[in-house]
Formats: structure tokens, C-alpha cells, sequence
């Protein structure tokens, strides 16, 4: 029997008209999406006369879309550019539309959009829920479907929507009918929420499996800083049991959680503590977006943000978010299973004793149940470390340091409950 959905949609594209989906049916983030955004790096920099190179402008978007393109970037799927707050002038035009900031974006957005794409790059934008953002730009309540039809014509791909200045009770509602209008247009817009975000700082109970109807990915803890406690304290917020319960199992192709950016390549994090950003990351199947500056990005950490074994781990297609096992002590284990059967593990080891630690990973505590042995590689050194039977011991760097692993037992051996595990 055909839906009436599915009616709607065959009528529309007999008549020519674009289609409508509902809710998360626009095909996107299937698997995490990766690129870059400007926010913790380069905030609300406006002083383009003292600052050009770093101020919000279509210049600074330009140079990273430059960038990902010529670096290898977008050949690893880092293929978006996302403008963040502090873009628009001050006030609607006459026809209560958004406006790009006359001097600093020049050309337009639609220009800068295929400029972009003549890259091999999407162009994403920021609003808010609002009457303002959080910077005091024009917000998008009382213009939902004017702005969606706005970003529609300016051919943007990904629509992060804030929620200053706004009545959170009504974000339910809102964030939906946000939703609602992009899918009218009939453009696919990857749909970035801070709605849960905002629920958990009122205390309002947070239904994430109507959040996953609605949003491609959604933030729901403080913003990053650049600062390895700021690191870790959103670590530890996705490792609480009942945290992972609450939205950590939410998570799948279509609907993910966002921790917030990658600091990799700033100014605070240590090489160890870089390596268990990127690390983790991946394993919580959370979107990379990198904020730093890929002009002058250092060596080690583009090697790290480029280690394609370990971005294989977060673009696996199974779209499980990975879960803290075990805690004791500063150490701690993490796994994610991955769809092929194997399972990716992180060995953390928190000391500031200044010696590395032994670490051990006991492959029944993540799924793996079979009698055969498990081969173990190692995902920074690229290493096949050899076949184990019960148990992987290794060193693992203090401060904050990280070993991350790929497991794969034997096809003949049970490996029925690694995928089936968390499930």
C-alpha cells in the first residue's frame, strides 16, 4: 500500500515540483559529517582593518575551503566549510530577508557558495531559534520559512540553528518547524540542533529519540574552549552510563550526537592529549569539525586529523557511538563495535604521574566471546601487533595519553555478540 507520503512524493515529481520529506528524510549524515568550522578558533573576530586574515569574512572561509581542497582534506571526507555567528548586518532588508555583512562578505553567499563548491566544498551557515543570536544578529523567529528559503537559494548545505534569545518550552515545536521548512524547499540541508543543549541547562527533560526524528546532529553539553580540561570534561560527560544511556544509544546513520569541534592544532592540547581528542572523537562516532587554522596548522596535527585508519573507525557504517567499559583509577577502557564484526578500543590513562602506564584490554568486556585468538593493529602506529588469545597488554602514555586499537576475531569464531553487544 502506498504511504501518503509516498503519494505526495510521486505527484510532486510528476508536476515538477520539488520534493517534501519530513522530519530527517533528507538522505544526510549517514555517517558523521566531517570539515570545518570557524567558531572556537576565530569567534566573532570583526576587525578586518587590523585583522584581515582572521576576521569573519568570505576571505577567511575561502582560505580553508582553499585548503581542505589543496591538502588532501576533503579527500578524506573533511568537505564543509561552516560559517558560525556574526555574519549577517544588523538588520533585514526590505523584504525581511538576511543580509550578508556588505564589507566582509562582499560577494554574497550564493557566490561564495560556488566559489566552494567549485572546490569540491559545502558551504554551511548559522541561525538561531531566537530573536537574536547569540552575538545580536537578526534571529530567525518570526522569518522560519523566509530564512529557509533564503539559505535554500543560497545553495547552503548544512544549517546550524542556536538558541539565544529564545523561549526554550517552545523549542520542541520550533526546532521542528525549522526542519519542516528547509525539507519544503526541497534542498537537502544537514540540520545541526543546539535545542537539547539548552533543555539540559533549563533542567527540561530531553527526549533525544524525537530529537533523531528531527535533527541530523544535535549538541547537548558546553561549549569547547581550548583547554584540555574542556577536553576532558566532555569525555567524561559521554562516558557517564547514564548519559550514553540516555543519548549515546540514540545515535545512528541519520542522527548523531556533537560533542563540539576538534581543537587538534590550537594552542593548549600536548601531542598525547591531541591524539585522544581525535581519538575519541572517532570512537563516539561524533562530527569532526575541525576549528583551527589550516594555513598554519603544524605537521603533527594534521598527521593526526588525517589518520585515515582512525577516521575508517568514526565513518563506520554501523553508526554506533563507542562507551566507556571500565574506570578504575586514571585508567580507563573505551570500544565502539564496527560493522564488519571487529571492534575499536581506546586504552586512556589519565596520571599526571609522569610515567606511562601497562594497560590491558580484556576482549570478553568488549564483545569479543570467541575461542580463537583476536588480531590486534594498532591505529596511531598503523602496526599489526599480532594474535592474542584472552587479553592485549600495552603501554600507554601518561597526561592524558591514548593507545587506540582495531580488534578482529577469526570469521569461524563467535563473533555474534561484538556487534550485538551495546545493542
Amino acid at each position: 500500500m502506498v504511504s501518503k507520503l509516498s503519494a505526495f512524493l510521486l505527484l510532486g515529481a510528476l508536476c515538477g515540483v520539488p520534493p517534501m520529506v519530513s522530519g530527517l528524510n533528507n538522505g544526510l549524515a549517514r555517517t558523521p559529517p566531517m570539515g570545518w568550522l570557524a567558531w572556537e578558533r576565530f569567534r566573532c573576530d570583526l576587525n578586518c582593518k587590523d585583522d584581515p586574515d582572521n576576521c569573519i569574512s568570505e576571505k577567511l572561509f575561502l582560505d580553508m575551503g582553499t585548503r581542505l581542497s589543496e591538502d588532501g582534506w576533503t579527500k578524506l571526507g573533511y568537505d564543509r566549510v561552516n560559517i558560525d555567528d556574526c555574519w549577517p548586518e544588523k538588520k533585514r532588508d526590505a523584504k525581511e530577508r538576511l543580509v550578508p555583512d556588505h564589507e566582509r562578505f562582499p560577494h554574497g553567499m550564493k557566490w561564495l557558495a560556488d566559489k566552494l563548491a567549485g572546490m569540491g566544498v559545502k558551504l554551511g551557515i548559522y541561525e538561531d531559534y531566537g530573536n537574536y543570536t547569540c552575538g545580536g544578529y537578526p534571529g530567525t523567529l518570526g522569518h522560519i520559512e523566509t530564512d529557509a528559503e533564503t539559505f535554500a537559494s543560497w545553495d547552503i548545505d548544512m544549517l546550524k540553528m542556536d538558541g539565544c534569545y529564545s523561549n526554550v518550552s517552545t523549542m520542541n515545536a520550533g526546532y521542528v518547524e525549522i526542519g519542516d521548512a528547509l525539507n519544503k524547499t526541497g534542498r537537502a540541508v544537514l540540520y545541526s540542533c543546539s535545542w537539547p543543549d539548552y533543555e539540559r541547562v533549563t533542567g527540561k527533560p530531553i527526549n533525544y529519540t524525537f530529537i533523531a526524528e528531527h535533527c541530523n546532529i544535535w549538541r547537548n553539553f558546553n561549549d569547547i574552549q581550548d583547554s584540555w580540561q574542556s577536553v576532558y570534561t566532555i569525555i567524561d560527560y559521554y562516558g557517564d552510563p547514564k548519559n550514553y544511556e540516555t543519548f549515546g544509544r540514540v545515535a545512528g546513520p541519520g542522527n548523531f550526537n556533537d560533542p563540539d569541534m576538534l581543537i587538534v592544532g590550537d594552542f593548549s592540547l600536548s601531542y598525547e592529549q591531541s591524539k585522544a581528542q581525535f581519538a575519541f572523537w572517532c570512537l563516539m562516532a561524533a562530527p569532526l569539525f575541525m576549528s583551527n587554522d589550516l594555513r598554519s596548522i603544524s605537521p603533527q596535527a594534521v598527521e593526526i586529523l588525517q589518520n585515515a585508519e582512525i577516521i575508517a573507525i568514526n565513518q563506520d557504517a554501523l553508526g554506533k557511538q563507542g562507551y566507556r567499559v571500565s574506570k578504575s583509577g586514571s585508567q580507563e577502557l573505551w570500544a565502539k563495535p564496527l560493522h564488519d564484526k571487529s571492534v575499536a578500543v581506546i586504552l586512556w590513562n589519565r596520571s599526571t604521574g609522569g610515567m606511562h602506564e601497562l594497560m590491558t584490554v580484556e576482549f570478553s568486556k568488549v564483545g569479543l566471546t570467541g575461542a580463537g585468538k583476536v588480531s590486534v593493529r594498532d591505529l596511531y602506529q598503523h602496526k599489526d601487533m599480532g594474535s592474542f588469545s584472552g587479553s592485549y597488554s600495552t603501554y600507554v602514555n601518561p597526561a592524558g595519553g591514548v593507545v587506540m586499537l582495531k580488534l578482529s576475531q577469526a570469521a569461524s569464531d563467535d563473533l555474534g555478540a561484538a556487534a550485538a553487544y551495546i545493542l
